[in-house]
């Protein structure tokens, strides 16, 4: 028998009793109602005309296919399954963390691949790199959902992915100048451009919507963590192929992959060394799951540069630096469900900030320092100020649906408003199973 959602009500004559919540109790912005289905169906039939009458171009060396279609299977298989179930350590929310990721990926892929294309070229390409491009973009909103997963609604997650995507190609296209003969970012793995950029674009929206009025499910479960492992083991093991599908030429791609391979490696043995010595003798679940897979943010921005040594110190230092922020820092800690500022934030900026002084290590890089450095801050400080009004956004339409009769109903029976809406962290306002019901634990509110 499934379990259903239950609402507790206190009454004058001081007796408490339990009664099944019907859907219409809840406030309407946190039912996936017309509104989701609407925008989701307006942005498809939108790109589809777009997509009208385009051809595929496809790619004329048979090699570069088979490339092409290997590298787009790997960050394919990393974006569902490492980023979806990295997500499911939240214990009531495994079908969000999976399925919301799938929409994201599909809704995302289609705009990010208009996007790019007419900015830089006036025309829509439909090919092997476009998809390549897209997915990586893809990864950018991926990342600022683990701020903001569980608590926004499937109509915020939509409006997340048009808005997101938008300002991060202007950012790639006419602020850094991604497509310029010299760009002025050299950040083939994404180390500045996904993850730097998508972890403060999240937090600064977390941030303008404020802590959950409630956040018991915000933890997990033993189940729910071997999940989360699973999508490290995922996200581990396809991050190299990212990596190098963003490098320009085929020595470059082999360098990276390599390097990649030796800062996940470094990064790894790190985090299981110093999350035992600083949490109390025991290994924590939450820095395995993420702070090992720091090695890999941090390297992309000169993982063409860099050697076998540098690699492997560059991802002792992220794995160390993650972990410590999981263990210890407080930041963010009340708007960061997933700890993004800990895997991707503060790694990232590390990353590039390494890049910048590359130079001084390795010769011929073709990397700017001022440049460099100029971007990185202009990326953090454009995801910042668009993701804080993206926030804004979101808290707009929780006010435009908000039911007004119903929290006038419940003061009038002595009960806080808040009392009536479901727990975020929850898939009981969003997911019904095969036998229509919530098949979700029983949350008491």
């Amino acid at each position: 028998m499934a379990h259903r959602t239950i609402l507790k009500q206190e009454h004058t004559f001081a007796t408490t009793e339990r009664e099944t919540t019907r859907e219409e109790d809840f406030p309407r912005w946190v039912r996936p109602g017309r509104s989701f289905a609407l925008l989701t169906g307006c942005a498809q039939l939108a790109f589809l005309v777009i997509f009208y009458k385009r051809t595929n171009k496809g790619v004329p060396s048979p090699d570069m296919d088979s490339g092409a279609q290997s590298c787009y299977i790997g960050v394919t298989l990393m974006t569902f399954l490492g980023f979806g179930y990295l997500k499911a350590f939240l214990k009531a929310y495994g079908l969000g963390a999976v399925g919301f990721t799938m929409l994201i990926a599909c809704l995302g892929l289609q705009w990010a691949i208009i996007l790019d294309s007419l900015a830089h070229q006036s025309e829509l390409a439909v090919d092997f790199p476009a998809l390549l491009n897209g997915n990586m973009a893809v990864a950018t909103v991926l990342v600022s959902f683990g701020a903001l997963i569980g608590r926004i609604s499937p109509t915020q997650i939509v409006m997340l992915v048009l808005i997101e995507l938008s300002v991060y190609t202007v950012n790639k296209v006419f602020v850094v100048h991604q497509f310029d003969v010299r760009p002025h970012l050299h950040d083939g793995g994404g180390t500045i451009m996904v993850h730097v950029f998508g972890a403060y674009f999240g937090l600064a929206a977390s941030l303008a919507l404020g802590p959950a009025v409630k956040d018991r499910l915000r933890c997990s479960s033993y189940q729910s963590d071997i999940f989360s492992l699973i999508g490290t083991i995922f996200l581990w093991m396809f991050w190299p192929t990212f990596v190098a599908a963003g490098q320009e030429t085929a020595a470059q791609q082999s360098k990276a992959f390599v390097n990649t391979v030796l800062a996940l490696l470094t990064s790894t043995v790190t985090t299981f060394g110093f999350t035992q010595i600083l949490q109390d003798g025991k290994i924590g679940t939450q820095a395995v799951q993420n702070a090992t897979l720091a090695g890999g943010v941090t390297i992309g921005a000169s993982a063409g540069i860099v050697g076998p040594f540098g690699a492997g110190a560059l991802g002792m230092a992220a794995g160390a630096l993650s972990t410590v922020a999981f263990a210890r820092l407080p930041f963010f800690r009340a708007i960061d469900t997933c700890g993004i500022h800990n895997l991707h934030g503060l790694p990232g900026i590390l990353g590039g900030a390494f890049s910048a002084f590359s130079p001084l290590f390795y010769s011929d890089t073709g990397i700017a320092p001022f440049d460099q450095m100029l971007s990185l801050c202009s990326t953090l400080l454009l995801a910042l100020f668009a993701g804080f009004l993206c926030g804004l956004a979101f808290k707009a339409v929780e006010e435009l649906h908000d039911d007004k009769d119903l929290r006038r109903a419940a003061s009038e029976v002595g009960l806080d408003p808040s009392d009536l809406q479901i727990e975020p962290f929850s898939d009981a306002a969003f997911w019904v199973t095969g036998d229509g019901q919530p098949d979700v634990p029983v949350i008491e509110l």
